[in-house]
């Protein structure tokens, strides 16, 4: 595939075909319920239900309320099952984001739900970084940044702005990339309440 320009997003779409309709609605199910169980102070199973939810995968949980960003927490490494970490960065997101007061049981029947799958990291140069395909991680020292593939689509970013604003949410200066940061890049598979009531055929 040909470099895009700095300044395009590229065509391909965020959303890959990994996971069926019905999978994609037992994760959101499963965000929810994490959520909500722990308000409610209910056990609820994480055993995985299926193989492909058995497989170890790194994953983020963004939620909102009435349109607001409310948390996001993800695990950027696969070290636990795909349906443990939806699990877990769900309540995460929830009741663990230090931006954000802990969510209340009235928010939580009222939320919104995004989970972005991610595929192993591997390191990139800056040129090869795809807007609209890409999610980031910039690293160096002790600091690490990452970014979703969708970040630099919803702000309108070019490549540069995407990899200097990662840079920066790892603490880092803008230039870091130039002096010695690694860049590494993932895929990630993105999907919603928002996006499956959009889609209800797929």
């Amino acid at each position: 595939m040909s470099p895009q320009p700095e300044n395009q997003p590229a065509r391909s779409s965020l959303r890959q075909d990994e996971f069926t309709r019905e999978e994609r609605t037992t994760l959101l199910k499963l965000a929810h319920e994490s959520i909500l169980s722990a308000l409610e102070h209910r056990e609820i199973s994480l055993d995985p239900p299926s193989p492909h939810f058995s497989e170890p995968r790194g994953a983020f949980t963004t939620i909102y309320y009435q349109g607001q960003l409310r948390g996001c927490v993800g695990y950027v490494l696969a070290v636990i099952s795909l349906y443990r970490t939806v699990a877990e960065t769900a309540r995460a997101a929830a009741f663990e984001d230090a931006r954000f007061a802990p969510v209340t049981l009235a928010e939580a029947r009222a939320l919104e739900i995004s989970l972005s799958i991610l595929s192993p990291l591997r390191a990139v140069q800056p040129e090869e970084v795809e807007i609209g395909v890409h999610g980031l991680v910039v690293s160096y020292g002790g600091h690490r940044g990452l970014l979703l593939p969708q970040v630099p689509v919803e702000h309108g970013w070019n490549r540069r702005t995407f990899i200097e604003q990662t840079c920066q949410k790892a603490g880092l200066p803008r230039d870091a990339w130039k002096n010695g940061a690694t860049l590494q890049a993932f895929t990630a598979e993105v999907f919603g309440d928002s996006i499956e009531a959009a889609h209800p055929g797929e």
